[in-house]
């Protein structure tokens, strides 16, 4: 079975199977609002403690897998990936462990996704530029979506809330396991020169398109797509299902995420793919204001699709102006960087029910448009120039 497969699509898979076990925990927490009677700032604290262990993990596993290769790096985390649902499932009602569980699947995150897109990179040789970065933001916001949307409808309608919603991702761990283990990775020579390496790492990171496109915008990539669906239901009163209603919301989302790739491939540059990105997530806030002085709950529906639409071009813009900057060396660090940015986004619906205590969600949707559209003027003055 597994050799019929591509082997950029084998490695897609891994990729994917980590980012639903990532995210189908979006999808729980209306589970534990209501079963464990855990307040909104623990829950969306619990929903952001992922990136605690996901930032820390990039930053160590990304430079080691351009040291070392990719499948030495992979084949340990789909185990992690597999043990923190386990984790989430005895968790049950106990915050630590739960805790656990997030901080475990945040670490087998970070030690994915960098090395995992520099694979699917490099196995896409041959291809046109960005068609590594897109098959792997294809990969992730496929998995992103798919574990909440699928977690919300068992957590929504079946028995055991907090346990069966976890099992389909364990299923998918056992078939991702079998596909990926062995899957092949180009012969490319590592470790050589790293004090030259470095000094490349430290003049990417230093240049301008660098600066101008990424250090500012990649936060608003989890940023938009956690405020979707952790923040914006907030607003409004769900009356049907709001368990499967929410999961439904972070797949939509994630999943829009994914249709609007061939709009990326068409926009071409990557920083008119991050402007783009940018102008989405203005209008989706912008919506925002308009739900929370409405309070039309329908409303949610194209707040997604606007926010999702953000989420995938900012993602694959971001991905593509950094495979333009890296060496190939170099190209698992600098993806560790820049996911290292987008995850700060997660922060966002915690920052958001604090400031909720102070200021009106009006008054808060309107900042964050604000925030945004000041992002892109320094985009549309940088110059991607491919290597």
């Amino acid at each position: 079975m597994t050799t019929r497969l591509p082997a950029w699509l084998r490695v897609a898979a891994a990729m994917f199977a980590v980012g639903w076990g990532a995210n189908q925990f979006a999808a729980m927490l209306q589970v534990y609002r209501d079963e464990d009677g855990a307040s909104s700032e623990a829950v969306t604290a619990l929903f952001g403690a992922y990136a605690l262990g996901l930032i820390p993990a990039l930053l160590v596993v990304a430079p080691i897998s351009d040291r070392i290769g990719r499948r030495r790096v992979m084949r340990p985390v789909l185990v992690l990936s597999t043990i923190a649902t386990v984790i989430l499932i005895v968790g049950g009602d106990n915050l630590g462990l739960l805790l656990l569980g997030r901080l475990a699947a945040g670490v087998a995150s970070g030690a994915a996704f960098a090395p995992g897109t520099a694979w699917v990179k490099e196995l896409s040789a041959g291809r046109p530029a960005g068609t590594g970065a897109r098959r792997a933001t294809l990969a992730l916001s496929a998995g992103f979506g798919s574990g909440p949307l699928v977690a919300g409808i068992l957590a929504q309608w079946a028995p055991a809330p907090t346990v069966l919603p976890y099992v389909p991702h364990l299923v998918l761990m056992a078939f991702v396991l079998a596909v990926a283990w062995h899957a092949p990775e180009p012969a490319i020579a590592r470790g050589a020169g790293v004090g030259h390496r470095r000094a490349e790492i430290r003049q990417a990171l230093g240049s301008r398109p660098f600066l101008l496109g990424v250090l500012f915008t990649a936060p608003w990539v989890f940023g938009a797509a956690s405020t979707s669906f952790a923040t914006l239901p907030t607003f409004v009163d769900i009356d049907v299902a709001p368990i499967a209603v929410i999961g439904s919301l972070a797949g939509l989302t994630l999943w829009t995420g994914v249709a609007v790739q061939p709009l990326g491939r068409r926009l071409g540059e990557p920083r008119l793919i991050i402007v783009t990105g940018l102008a989405a997530a203005a209008a989706g806030l912008v919506l925002g204001l308009v739900m929370a002085e409405t309070e039309a709950a329908w409303l949610v529906v194209p707040g997604a699709v606007l926010l999702g639409t953000a989420y995938g071009l900012i993602l694959v813009g971001g991905l593509t102006l950094v495979e333009s900057l890296a060496h190939p060396d170099d190209l698992g660090t600098l993806n560790a960087v820049f996911y290292s940015l987008t995850y700060l986004g997660f922060a966002a619906p915690l920052l958001c029910t604090v400031a909720l205590n102070s200021v009106s969600a009006d008054e808060l949707m309107l900042a964050g448009a604000a925030v945004v559209a000041l992002t892109i003027p320094g985009v549309l003055a940088s110059r991607v120039k491919a290597r």
